[in-house]
């Protein structure tokens, strides 16, 4: 069961994603990006910033506190919430451990819509792969691995994003 703290800060966000919201920019989204996925149509700026007034009103977050939050913000099958837990994560990469690559396999599994795997790929799961050494890096490697023999098309995606050299 995730704290209080945490199901407050997640309200938090929703509810400010939900007052930055546009039908407009919702419209231009699911134009852009595709069915699957609702849509509140709130800008990147607006989710940035969002993110950051709630990490400052809940200062010092853990490990399993930013992690947790991530959850419950990819709980919602709603592509800013989602976006938001991918920002949420890329700003603390660096408190991500290999275990957190099984959450990430989750979040890519479900994640409704390519862009959205993409840059999970591109922002959190390569910088972290890329920061692990020693007996991390090998079983982060494994993982990638077993990755490049998923069924799931995105989770596929995902293994060439976090072993390619580019």
């Amino acid at each position: 069961m995730e704290s209080q703290r945490i199901v407050a800060a997640c309200e938090l966000v929703d509810e400010a994603l939900q007052y930055e919201s546009s039908w407009q920019r919702a419209e231009e989204h699911r134009a852009l990006i595709g069915e699957g996925i609702g849509f509140y149509g709130t800008s990147v700026g607006a989710i940035r910033a969002t993110l950051r007034d709630t990490l400052r009103r809940f200062a010092e977050l853990g490990h399993d506190e930013i992690t947790a939050l991530s959850s419950l913000l990819w709980e919602a099958d709603v592509y800013e919430r989602r976006l938001a837990a991918v920002i949420l994560l890329q700003t603390h990469v660096d408190m991500l451990v290999v275990t957190d690559l099984t959450r990430l396999e989750g979040f890519l599994r479900s994640s409704a819509v390519d862009e959205l795997a993409l840059v999970l790929a591109r922002d959190v799961i390569r910088p972290l792969v890329d920061s692990f050494d020693g007996r991390d890096r090998v079983r982060a490697d494994a993982v990638v691995a077993r990755w490049t023999q998923s069924e799931d098309p995105r989770v596929r995606g995902a293994a060439r994003v976090a072993s390619s050299d580019s």
